[in-house]
């Protein structure tokens, strides 16, 4: 197939627009800088540009989204137009141009509300009760991108959960930096159980919601690694393969949830240039379990993951080590 692929310079699109070049596809990358994907066209452009979203998308016979706003804090309005508005435009030229398979990257913050989640499905997307502007938003994207599903247009939005691999300046990046400087609490006991997923699982899972989607067409699918760990052995083995120090003081998680509504709230009054260092949701999201039941994806995609958790750490070892 020709297909198009969104925000492809960024840490998973890359990956993704790889995997399916490597699965024979002919793939065109659009996002705003070029992606670096080998034997992939870029097209360069915002997803908020109806024009130039109409002249990437056509001639493809199916689109995977990725492109987003991707933060803990900003303006609301940015997080709207980006991954509300972006969505709509795509899905809108994607239809006008005869595309046919629509692959929608969401995330199972779309249906967490602050409460630990044990072996749950993919629960409907809630912008209402979703926490923050980056979840709320990709619900109302999430809702658009199903509701847009036809005969016409098949529509799958997949939610992987964690992602993260050598190479990955956000999640992988951060918490070894604060781990380095002395700035990573545990919260509570360390101890809730999260799941994650190892980028290369992501990428593959994604390939395969492509090629499935006149099966599942219609459905949202959580995609993670399926082996949940206690949070404080998640951090600590991000943290030995960069060679730092492990995080070994603790926070009360209740301390972390009013310490990162506060922070919420100056970084509203007067941003700070990087990510504030604690918000609620992730104080929710260090503390309370989200693991999920993966028999209905690996059923439904005829997938399984290749990478485990523990390779996944070797690899990002070599990867620190130059190796």
């Amino acid at each position: 197939m020709k297909v198009l692929v969104t925000g492809a310079s960024g840490f998973l699109g890359r990956a993704v627009a790889a995997e399916l070049v490597a699965a024979g596809h002919t793939v065109t990358c659009f996002q705003r800088r070029p992606s670096g994907v080998a034997d992939a066209t870029d097209a360069l452009g915002s997803i908020t540009d109806a024009a130039r979203v109409a002249e990437a998308v056509a001639g493809h016979d199916a689109v995977v989204h990725l492109a987003a706003k991707v933060s803990l804090a900003g303006d609301p309005a940015e997080f709207e137009a980006v991954n509300v508005g972006g969505t709509r435009t795509l899905l809108a030229a994607a239809a006008d141009a005869g595309a046919s398979r629509f692959v929608y990257v969401s995330s199972p913050s779309v249906a967490h509300a602050g409460a630990s989640l044990v072996g749950a499905g993919a629960l409907p997307a809630d912008p209402k009760r979703a926490r923050g502007d980056y979840a709320r938003t990709k619900a109302l994207a999430e809702l658009l991108a199903l509701a847009a599903d036809s005969p016409a247009l098949r529509v799958v939005a997949v939610r992987p959960h964690l992602v993260w691999g050598p190479g990955d300046t956000q999640l992988v990046a951060r918490i070894v930096e604060r781990a380095r400087v002395g700035r990573l609490p545990l919260l509570g006991h360390g101890a809730a159980l999260i799941d994650t997923t190892y980028v290369d699982n992501a990428a593959s899972a994604i390939r395969a919601a492509l090629d499935r989607v006149d099966t599942v067409h219609g459905q949202a699918y959580v995609i993670t690694n399926g082996e949940p760990r206690p949070v404080a052995e998640l951090l600590a083995g991000m943290c030995r393969a960069a060679g730092v120090r492990p995080p070994a003081w603790r926070v009360p998680a209740s301390v972390a949830r009013g310490a990162g509504s506060l922070i919420e709230a100056a970084w509203r009054l007067r941003p700070g240039v990087d990510e504030p260092p604690m918000t609620r949701f992730l104080a929710e999201q260090l503390s309370t379990a989200h693991w999920f039941d993966q028999r209905r994806t690996r059923a439904d995609l005829q997938w399984m993951p290749a990478v485990t958790l523990d390779e996944g750490f070797a690899r990002l070892e070599r990867s620190y080590r130059g190796a």
